[in-house]
């Protein structure tokens, strides 16, 4: 399959592009613990002009983008949706998405199918399974080559220059080829395979954030529980129904149920009729990259979830007939790693509300710093930093990798410090991000340049032409 010269290129890439010994002219035992895995010919496809690796939120509104601007988009992601934690994390509450293009149009689209909860144009609930299926009928209707089941697993530069990657799938190892990388992967995968420095928690030991297993759950009448259900109604944080008085009454549920949920602030969030959010549990220490970590986790916190669902039920009353419907396909991660780029976004920016010429979002979203420890976790859930952070930009250069030239992040994987993530990473940024990131991509792809060589004057004509497009 493809051009044999080609075929024979990768191959002496992938012999030669690193250091390590990632392949050998045969298989067998290596030294000390290791296997030499046998070189092997790939399929290498060179149909796009921009790779976007991830589909979550920001890989969403990158491919969007940079499809609707005229580029040629291959999208790839490792679960068998589009959405990542707005789909296959049920996630189910969106914050900071009172913002212009792509942020607007899911808004109104999900209004229009009745897929929405709250008036709140900045933070609301919607319906994961509509949202699925909305993010799959405007990348189809653009253009944008879907790939799912799909994980990129490896990466290839001639000099500083990113040219391949190579995924894994039920199709094997594929190498593909692009002008220009998008990684929007959430952990920076794409970023690290590529050799970028990268950043993570409050150092690479991992004091970072806890991930948390999110579910949906079938109630029987979900206006007996008004006053354990987080903006029902109202999007106040205090007060009279306020998010965190109904937390506090659902925790003396949960005390008079016999159990305690890991995470100090557990919430219930309406999704639509009787169908309810729980986000009950917190994992605290887990390295995103580290699988078997990941993976007992996962196993941990829907036991948890299960736990606190049949201790609740067993009350009866208001909780007779609770039922878990789903538990996220994927745990939700808050700190994964951060790309080093041409900017590092740092809590002075959130002290000093700096603008940027090159602003690709206006930051609102407070600093949401979930603990680290169940120690800390009962004394303080959520910290805010403790200071009052002033709204500020993420410039371009935030979004351009440092590193490695034709690769750029969306997302939480941009370059920044740890307080300052712990504002941005909410997927409203996120998706003002993928757009961004996807019309300077594609422009950068059809014009023959690299990003970091593409102004964000020239970007902004790029982005309103695809905005239209998508009206």
């Amino acid at each position: 399959m493809g051009d044999p010269s080609r075929r024979r290129f990768l191959s002496s890439a992938l012999l030669g592009a690193t250091g390590l010994p990632l392949v050998a002219a045969a298989a067998g035992p290596a030294p000390s613990g290791r296997f030499r895995e046998e070189t092997q010919e790939l399929p290498l496809k060179a149909d796009a002009d921009v790779i976007v690796c991830g589909a979550g939120p920001a890989g969403v509104a990158a491919a969007l983008t940079a499809a609707r601007a005229g580029a040629r988009v291959r999208l790839f992601d490792v679960h068998g949706c589009l959405g990542g934690v707005w789909t296959a994390g049920l996630l189910t509450y969106i914050f900071d998405f009172d913002k212009p293009g792509v942020a607007r149009e899911l808004r109104a689209k999900l209004d229009a199918r009745g897929a929405r909860r709250g008036a709140n144009a900045s933070r609301f609930v919607y319906e994961p399974e509509e949202m699925k299926l909305l993010l799959e009928e405007l990348c189809v209707a653009a253009g944008v080559g879907i790939r799912l089941h799909t994980r990129v697993c490896a990466a290839f530069k001639s000099g500083r220059r990113l040219h391949t990657i190579v995924t894994e799938s039920k199709a094997g190892r594929e190498a593909w080829t692009a002008p220009v990388f998008i990684d929007a992967t959430g952990d920076g995968d794409l970023g690290a395979q590529s050799g970028c420095e990268w950043d993570v928690g409050q150092s690479k030991d991992c004091p970072c954030q806890p991930m948390t297993m999110n579910a949906l759950a079938v109630v029987k009448d979900v206006r007996a529980l008004a006053a354990f259900t987080s903006f029902n109604g109202t999007d106040s944080f205090t007060g009279p129904g306020g998010h965190l008085t109904c937390v506090e009454a659902f925790k003396a549920e949960l005390k008079r149920a016999g159990v305690e949920a890991s995470y100090g602030h557990p919430t219930i969030f309406p999704v639509r009729d009787n169908l309810v959010m729980l986000m009950l549990n917190h994992e605290y220490g887990i390295k995103p990259w580290d699988a078997d970590a990941i993976s007992e986790a996962t196993v941990r916190s829907r036991a948890e979830v299960f736990r606190i669902m049949r201790a609740l039920r067993a009350l009866g009353g208001v909780w007779e007939g609770l039922q878990i419907a789903a538990t996220a396909e994927q745990i939700g991660v808050r700190d994964g790693r951060r790309i080093r780029g041409r900017y590092v976004m740092t809590k002075a920016d959130l002290l000093a509300g700096a603008r940027q010429e090159d602003a690709v979002a206006r930051v609102t979203f407070g600093v949401d710093i979930h603990a680290g420890s169940k120690e800390a976790n009962r004394a303080k859930p959520i910290d805010n930093g403790d200071f009052r952070m002033r709204p500020y930009d993420i410039p371009l250069r935030a979004l351009v990798a440092r590193d490695v030239d034709g690769l750029m992040m969306a997302g939480r994987c941009i370059s920044g410090d740890f307080v300052a993530h712990a504002s941005y990473r909410v997927t409203g940024n996120a998706v003002a991000m993928g757009e961004a990131a996807g019309a300077v991509a594609s422009l950068a792809a059809r014009s023959g340049r690299l990003p970091h060589q593409v102004s964000w004057d020239e970007a902004q004509p790029v982005i309103q032409a695809a905005r239209a497009k998508g009206l």
